[in-house]
């Protein structure tokens, strides 16, 4: 079956208003840029995303929070954004953070179709508020929900027509869990190649999880920080 979808755009035309989106990545590292551009020039507002961070301003999530478009967003690391925190201490956005480990294992069960699982992460603090605590060996312990969403948008080194992806180091990040945790995975690759062309050893995310895959047109991939020591050229 051949997912390929001709540009970024028609990849993300029925993400709707109110849609949830998750979205791969971690800092800059292995986010789908031309996705993430799409689906800011089709501009669906009040948006639920899902991510581990929103990026930095005027680059990657940062475009999608600046065109206006989330409603809400759920995720671990908030420093690199300016406009986020503006947004958050004027209480313009409904935001959830969640520890970092808890957000990946929340999203593993959505995919894996567990409801919910027991964590020691947030016990004690304001994590923890409404939610059931129990003890299991003398320890206390979190009860914290899956993850899932209406749509998935992540990224890949290579994938084949059939939707099968191959990721690069750190690039596999938050992509690989989100892919299976959405209605609709949508995959950014920077090369895309035949059916067939992919060992079955390399695979790291089955084409089953996946809708629909689209080839980079361009890749940034920016540093987020880069620090040298003194007298270094920057890169």
């Amino acid at each position: 079956m051949n997912k390929e979808v001709a540009t970024a755009a028609l990849a993300v035309a029925d993400i709707g208003h109110g849609a949830s989106v998750m979205i791969g990545g971690f800092g800059l590292c292995g986010i789908p840029e031309n996705l993430i551009a799409a689906l800011v020039e089709k501009a669906p507002r009040r948006l639920h995303t899902i991510s581990n961070n929103m990026g930095v301003d005027g680059f990657g999530m940062g475009l999608v929070l600046e065109a206006g478009l989330i409603g809400k967003h759920t995720g671990s690391y908030v420093g690199e954004n300016r406009k986020l925190e503006q947004m958050v201490i004027g209480g313009q956005l409904d935001i959830t953070l969640v520890p970092q480990g808890t957000l990946a294992e929340r999203i593993r069960a959505g995919g894996a179709g567990i409801p919910a699982f027991y964590t020691p992460a947030g016990v004690g603090t304001v994590v923890a508020e409404g939610k059931e605590v129990r003890e299991f060996g003398g320890k206390s312990y979190l009860l914290e929900e899956a993850l899932t969403a209406d749509f998935a948008l992540v990224k890949a080194w290579k994938g084949d027509r059939a939707g099968n992806l191959v990721y690069r180091k750190t690039a596999q990040n938050f992509n690989p869990t989100m892919a299976t945790a959405a209605r609709v995975t949508i995959a950014e690759v920077d090369e895309l190649v035949d059916i067939g062309e992919i060992s079955a050893d390399e695979v790291m995310t089955p084409g089953i999880y996946v809708n629909r895959i689209v080839k980079s047109s361009h890749s940034e991939k920016r540093i987020e920080r880069l620090t040298v020591q003194a007298g270094e050229e920057r890169a």
